[in-house]
């Protein structure tokens, strides 16, 4: 039986779990992935190769590594939301104080709850603003979290704990990083449920 206690203890859960999930983004993140490669016999021609661009291209590799931090950021989360603890975790190294606070938050109130995380958090991040001008070069990520393939459960039951019926399975989590001496950090984190994606 449901009563109107278990609600309210479950609704706290849920919008922690449910910013976590914003943090990752939606998608299977397989977007990147190439068509297998083919050999092509080999030419007599005396053309010269076209120069590649696109690894020597500064924005490309500055994008790239703000999606390689906040990917690393990404999973050591899911790691502490599947135990409701950031110990053992290295979330330290990718997320600075204010993000981290963040984080820490949801999860004493998932600890709380008597709530973990479980299952896969699909997302989808990009890299919407870079701006490499500053003393502190800033990026700003934009995430879209699939809830699809995730759910909350009940530590002491393993209980499944449905999400609320007005929680998009789909929307935006928005995060800004910048380039500090050992790399870019995520200084920010914010889901935004009513922002679908």
């Amino acid at each position: 039986m449901v009563t109107a206690r278990h609600t309210r203890t479950a609704a706290p859960a849920f919008a922690a779990l449910a910013l976590v999930l914003m943090l990752a983004g939606c998608g299977g993140g397989d977007g990147d992935a190439k068509a297998p490669a083919t050999t092509a016999p080999p030419t007599t021609s005396t053309t010269a190769p076209a120069p590649a661009t696109s690894s020597a291209d500064p924005e490309t590799t500055e994008k790239k590594a703000v999606l390689a931090a906040y990917g690393s950021m990404w999973a050591e989360q899911m790691k502490a939301y599947g135990k409701a603890d950031a110990k053992g975790t290295a979330l330290e190294k990718y997320a600075s104080l204010d993000a981290l606070g963040q984080f820490r938050i949801d999860l004493a109130r998932m600890k709380q709850a008597g709530t973990i995380g479980t299952g896969k958090l699909g997302h989808a991040p990009t890299v919407t603003m870079l701006d490499m001008t500053g003393k502190l070069p800033k990026a700003t990520i934009e995430d879209c979290l699939d809830l699809s393939g995730w759910k909350a459960v009940r530590v002491k039951t393993g209980e499944p704990i449905p999400l609320p019926s007005n929680q998009p399975r789909r929307y935006i989590a928005t995060a800004t990083a910048e380039k500090w001496p050992q790399g870019w950090m995520v200084v920010t984190y914010a889901p935004e449920g009513a922002r679908t994606c």
